[in-house]
């Protein structure tokens, strides 16, 4: 802790390289989403899940195959908790739903006598108008918090501080999003789960370093707006490492044993614990500088009444 609180680390110093960074690293996103798009979840997208048990571990490819030849030529097929445990996922199909799909997929499955005897485990239905209403739900309440985060901030601080809070948020959501979407993994109601867990969590860490800042700016008389930016992040850096270390080791263990069902909301977690890290610093505190913040915008009004001028 003493060690953390005689940092004098000038972070300030590469705002402009950090600043460029960020928005090379967001272009990149908004890019992703446009040309490459998302690989939703049956979530989302609406479809079938059927998960099998298997008496031997499964060869996924012999499982693809299998299906491919029974009419379901577009499954994805993955493990499940286990080698013995296979998830198969189905696009909406215009004939047969539930308990019809999971008898055709063990029925395909069955034909090949090298994987031995396959067990049905569940079936779950998701219509595509359900998916389609989840994705707009979905996009309406990452904007909904992000007015609430101007208007928080906007009363508690000042209006310099609630612009600097949305544009770190922002970034953090550009993202984790563009990591789903370069790298084509699953996006489902847990991911999204988790996107706006991190909206929350990155502001908090940026609410701790804007009340500092405030702090610091009627409590240091001298040093430039810098001076006061820097000093407040190097006295809440050993919150940020000990709070966010911690958090990552929690996440971590979700990551490799919670079981794919948690993978996605563990993933996003990850890159979001990061990136609003990062952001709460290089994002926030550097769109305060840029938008003109001074020691006068923060010092309290004047008390105005008939006893003040009869003081000494």
């Amino acid at each position: 802790m003493e060690l953390f609180k005689r940092t004098n680390i000038d972070f300030m110093y590469i705002r402009w390289p950090a600043i460029w960074l960020s928005s090379l690293i967001n272009l990149i996103g908004i890019a992703s989403f446009i040309f490459l798009g998302f690989n939703f979840g049956l979530d989302f997208t609406g479809g079938t899940v059927v998960e099998v048990g298997y008496a031997q571990p499964a060869n996924l490819v012999q499982v693809r195959s299998a299906l491919a030849e029974g009419g379901f030529k577009e499954a994805g097929v993955q493990h499940f908790g286990s080698t013995r445990e296979v998830l198969i996922r189905l696009p909406p199909v215009a004939e047969g739903t539930g308990s019809t799909l999971g008898d055709r997929v063990i029925a395909a499955l069955s034909t090949d006598p090298e994987v031995g005897k396959v067990q049905l485990r569940r079936v779950e239905f998701v219509g595509s108008q359900v998916g389609g209403e989840l994705v707009e739900q979905g996009g309406l309440a990452i904007l909904y918090t992000l007015i609430g985060i101007l208007i928080y901030v906007a009363i508690r601080f000042e209006w310099r501080f609630a612009v600097g809070a949305v544009i770190a948020t922002v970034h953090d959501v550009i993202v984790v999003l563009a990591v789903f979407s370069i790298f084509h993994i699953e996006f489902d109601l847990t991911a999204l789960a988790a996107v706006l867990a991190i909206i929350g969590y990155s502001l908090n860490d940026t609410v701790v370093i804007y009340d500092r800042i405030r702090e610091n700016f009627r409590k240091v008389r001298k040093g430039t707006v810098i001076d006061v930016v820097d000093l407040s992040i190097n006295e809440t850096l050993s919150r940020t490492i000990i709070t966010h270390g911690v958090t990552m080791l929690a996440v971590l263990a979700l990551f490799f044993l919670g079981g794919q069902v948690i993978h996605g909301f563990a993933l996003a977690f990850l890159v979001g614990i990061v990136t609003g890290t990062y952001s709460s610093i290089y994002v926030a505190s550097s769109s305060v500088v840029l938008l003109g913040i001074s020691r006068a915008d923060l010092l309290p009004p004047p008390k105005e009444g008939p006893g003040v001028d009869a003081r000494p």
